[in-house]
């Protein structure tokens, strides 16, 4: 496909990165245009003067939006109208209201998008999939996750910690991540309980999130992300009525990503054990890309469309609904 990026910094970058040997990004745009100079260096795009002249390009056969949580929804949503497939960077909007209109046109024009979970396509979690849904867990009882970083330098002075751009905290940026893999094994949660805390950046949004949801059949999501994590960590836990499965860091500065499956015997005690690791670079950028592109060829509804990121953050808003105080 011939694709256009909206939004030049790092997830951009890493999506132009993404792009199969066969596509071209032929057009960039930023607001900040030596950002867009950089990526189109680096690829040989053209730098649009906004998003609407790259979307409305000719040769823009797809769109991917990478930019700040408030411009996520009105951007894509103007590559829909133009009938252009979206990948859309979670977690889509800073509400879930503000995908209703996308969800809508995107009905109707009968065009593919894509929120960007990328977390779903990191290979112990595609493992993790195969495991579960070929039955050796049994039936899933609940799942405990956990995700922080320690920020850095000046964090609370980037966008992220201005609620009107961002839309929240660290519950709406690591923690969109462990409610939608939460919610990819689980389904929906009927109900949904947590505390937000502001333990060390001085900012207007929460630092740290910890959430309880649970299903109408009682299955439990535990979940707790951070940005006062010294040592990044990511850990997601799935238990089952036969065995459990543990997922270990992303690569990089979260450490090897691992997937252990413990098999629980008749005897019960100590389990059989058996060990993924997967040390090769993040190919989870990519392997989202083919799922996108794979979709769009045929118009089919995605592994992390709209409706499944409007149920992450229906959860979100109940949350902060809940839970944020002045």
């Amino acid at each position: 496909m011939r694709v256009a990026i909206v939004g030049c910094g790092l997830i951009g970058a890493k999506r132009a990165r993404a792009l199969e040997p066969d596509d071209r990004l032929v057009v960039v745009a930023d607001t900040d245009r030596d950002r867009a100079a950089k990526l189109a260096g680096e690829t040989g795009a053209r730098i649009a003067a906004d998003a609407a002249q790259a979307i409305g390009d000719p040769e823009t056969e797809a769109v991917i939006v990478a930019v700040t949580h408030d411009q996520l929804a009105p951007i894509a949503l103007a590559a829909i109208q133009a009938g252009k497939p979206v990948l859309l960077e979670k977690p889509g909007a800073r509400q879930a209201a503000e995908l209703d209109p996308l969800i809508a046109a995107a009905r109707t024009a009968k065009v593919t998008v894509k929120v960007g979970y990328n977390h779903r396509f990191h290979p112990a979690f595609q493992k993790a999939r195969q495991l579960v849904d070929s039955g050796v867990l049994g039936p899933l009882l609940f799942v405990r996750g956990r995700y922080g970083h320690g920020g850095r330098l000046g964090y609370e002075k980037e966008w992220r910690f201005d609620p009107a751009v961002s839309g929240g905290g660290e519950l709406l940026d690591q923690g969109s991540h462990l409610i939608d893999l939460a919610g990819w094994f689980l389904g929906d949660f009927a109900t949904v309980e947590g505390h937000l805390a502001r333990y060390f950046w001085n900012a207007p949004v929460e630092d740290n999130a910890f959430v309880s949801l649970r299903t109408a059949q009682g299955q439990t999501a535990w979940l707790q992300a951070g940005w006062t994590e010294w040592k990044n960590i990511f850990s997601f836990e799935i238990m089952g009525r036969l065995g459990k499965l543990q997922i270990d860091g992303l690569g990089g500065s979260y450490g090897t990503e691992t997937l252990t499956y413990y098999q629980m015997l008749p005897e019960m005690g100590p389990p059989k054990t058996e060990r993924f690791e997967f040390a090769q670079p993040d190919s989870s950028w990519a392997a989202e890309w083919q799922e996108f592109a794979q979709a769009a060829k045929v118009r089919r509804q995605p592994s992390g469309g709209l409706e499944e990121a409007r149920r992450t953050l229906a959860v979100i808003d109940r949350l902060y609904e809940r839970t944020r105080g002045p």
